[in-house]
């Protein structure tokens, strides 16, 4: 299966191509996302300026465990794995972390309580678009509104991020983990 939109080539207009270079580490080619919607500018931009990467309110294995059960929850391997393959360590993320977001459910073992409502979270947004009031009464006790602010966006924009890598078929990084086979 190949990627319906073939991705921006080289040479990209300045601008674009300083912007690439600042958001890869030193020789490694900007991911094919990011070049395929660097074919729209603007687009790129808007996308870029979603992206809640920067060090917000919650932590980076709070952000993670959201981003990456999104993803699988939506069947987004290309962007699970370089989430996975960029972040997943840092974030303190063993084999158990990783495949619970894919396979597990709020009851893997491997959550705290704490993290168990990011999942919880995550799944029923994904089942319901929205958050009823038991879960959300069990949220307010435990983040604050601002945290929850960033939960609630980060599993929207990561579900953006799927619907757009699955529709455009990109092929997965050559760096990036894979789903685990069940």
């Amino acid at each position: 299966m190949t990627h319906r939109i073939e991705p921006a080539r080289r040479p990209y207009e300045p601008d674009m191509e300083a912007t690439l270079e600042r958001l890869m580490p030193p020789g490694v080619e900007p991911l094919l996302l990011f070049r395929t919607l660097a074919r729209s500018p603007r687009l790129f931009r808007r996308f870029m300026a979603g992206g809640l990467l920067d060090k917000g309110s919650v932590s980076l294995r709070e952000r993670e465990i959201a981003i990456d059960r999104a993803c699988a929850r939506c069947g987004g391997e290309y962007e699970w794995g370089v989430h996975v393959a960029l972040f997943a360590e840092k974030a303190g993320f063993g084999a158990e972390e990783i495949a619970a977001t894919v396979g597990g459910g709020a009851d893997a073992a491997c959550w705290s309580a704490r993290e168990r409502l990011i999942v919880r979270l995550v799944d029923m947004l994904h089942e319901t678009s929205a958050v009823d009031d038991g879960l959300w009464s069990e949220l307010k006790a435990e983040f604050s509104d601002e945290q929850l602010l960033e939960l609630v966006m980060l599993t929207g924009f990561y579900h953006m991020v799927s619907f757009t890598v699955n529709a455009l078929r990109l092929e997965p990084e050559v760096y990036a983990a894979r789903f685990p086979v069940a």
